[in-house]
């Protein structure tokens, strides 16, 4: 059997792996191909596709779209897209724009909690990729204000806590329209941290073409019930392992993988 992980980041976005290293990992682990879907960017997708060049891997081009709905972040994956596509590429502009700002009042955000956090501190460590709340987990643990990232999560920037900003100017069907757009197959991710299972119903709607049932944080039960959401709503089935590097240990590249039959089905269905 051959199988894909379709849930990769990189150094472009929150991952800790440059494209390069990571494409070797993925020879090395056995994978006939994954998928990188940093958040909001194509940036590795060059270099990943040059790095598997004349291998036996698969680099799917991918993205993580962040998105939002009323008051809930929604991410919106998309599978085998065409990276030069220029609509595409002026909303990730946008989009990057859009996440310097946020930094910007989580830090503001910080310093009411009495937590002093420098902008340019994060800056620093995102380089020039995406930038997103692992890299003020990071500043924050490098400041000595918290011992480690899930610390930083649990007690300020995590969805619920007291500094976490929203402010996401996509919405779920923009997102999706986007990914189709550009070519790619638009793919609900993580769905079980929706916490509202009808909300899935809406994105169909909207134009969701597949959702991701295999997922490091998804129960058997969870699998099962999405496995049959799936079959129900006509959507593609997809999984991945959601891979960050070092910076998440416990989650290792391939741990989730689908059989490339899926992949195959990805494929039928983009243009």
């Amino acid at each position: 059997m051959r199988y894909a992980d379709l849930h990769v980041h990189t150094s472009e976005s929150d991952g800790t792996l440059t494209p390069g290293q990571l494409v070797k990992q993925a020879l090395s682990s056995g994978l006939s191909a994954i998928a990188i879907v940093d958040h909001d960017t194509v940036g590795a997708i060059a270099e990943a596709l040059a790095a598997a060049q004349d291998t036996d891997l698969e680099v799917i081009p991918g993205i993580e779209l962040t998105a939002q709905y009323e008051k809930q972040e929604i991410h919106i994956l998309g599978y085998f897209l065409d990276c030069q596509n220029k609509a595409l590429l002026k909303q990730l502009s946008l989009l990057q724009l859009n996440r310097i700002e946020r930094v910007h009042k989580i830090v503001k955000n910080l310093e009411e909690q009495g937590v002093k956090l420098n902008a340019q501190d994060v800056f620093d460590i995102s380089g020039k990729g995406t930038v997103g709340r692992m890299h003020i987990a990071k500043a924050l643990v490098k400041a000595g204000l918290v011992t480690t990232t899930g610390e930083a999560f649990r007690k300020y920037i995590g969805d619920k806590s007291p500094a976490y900003v929203l402010g996401f100017n996509l919405s779920p069907a923009e997102a999706i329209n986007l990914i189709k757009e550009a070519g790619g197959v638009a793919v609900l991710a993580h769905p079980y941290m929706l916490h509202n299972d009808e909300l899935i119903n809406e994105l169909v709607g909207w134009g969701l073409q597949g959702i991701e049932v295999y997922y490091p944080e998804h129960s058997q039960s969870m699998v099962n019930f999405y496995l049959d959401l799936a079959k129900k709503l006509n959507l593609l089935v997809t999984g991945g392992s959601d891979f960050h590097g070092s910076v998440k240990p416990d989650i290792k590249l391939g741990m989730i993988k689908i059989p490339i039959q899926l992949v195959e089905k990805l494929r039928q269905l983009s243009r």
